[in-house]
């Protein structure tokens, strides 16, 4: 039975159960399974050795989950080859696919957690009342060490895009 943590997000200011446990920085990244676009399996096993950026979102097909994606694909040239950045969401493979393609997404890659919700389960973003991931920013270092970590309150608000790239630059320029 997974961890409730009732209150740990809101939607539109109403309070949301989160299950799994809210992770903190310093700890081991945990592993995971979720589906590419073309249905093959992704672990976190799949990038190691490379710093993740992993961005959750709720839906790609909403205008901050949106935003948010394209601002991390914009993004990506600039962090460097040893750095990979995931988009989680519930989103359908198909769906994923289809909106990448769309908005000309070529350099994040979505990934979908709708068929077991292990990544949401294993870190404390999968929202019980909807079935839905909550918004959340996570860096992992080429150790499988949780650098940093942002769990959005407000689901319908933007993260701190800032912190979280300047967390990703300090692992890599750490690395180095």
């Amino acid at each position: 039975m997974a961890q409730e943590r009732a209150g740990a997000v809101t939607f539109l200011g109403n309070p949301l159960t989160a299950l799994g446990p809210e992770l903190k920085a310093g700890g081991k990244a945990p592993e995971f399974t979720v589906l590419a676009n073309d249905l093959s399996t992704v672990t976190l096993a799949n990038t190691a050795g490379k710093i993740r950026l992993i961005s959750v979102v709720p839906s790609l097909d909403t205008p901050v989950c949106d935003a948010q994606t394209h601002r991390f694909n914009q993004e990506a040239a600039g962090l460097g080859e040893n750095v990979s950045i995931l988009t989680i969401s519930m989103d359908l493979p198909f769906a994923q696919k289809r909106w990448c393609g769309a908005a000309g997404i070529d350099r994040v890659q979505t990934l979908s957690d709708h068929r077991d919700a292990s990544f949401g389960l294993a870190y404390g973003t999968l929202i019980k009342e909807l079935r839905l991931e909550s918004r959340a920013i996570f860096v992992v270092d080429a150790n499988d060490t949780l650098r940093y970590i942002e769990y959005v309150k407000e689901i319908s608000t933007h993260p701190n895009y800032e912190a979280a790239l300047a967390a990703t630059k300090g692992v890599s320029a750490a690395k180095a």
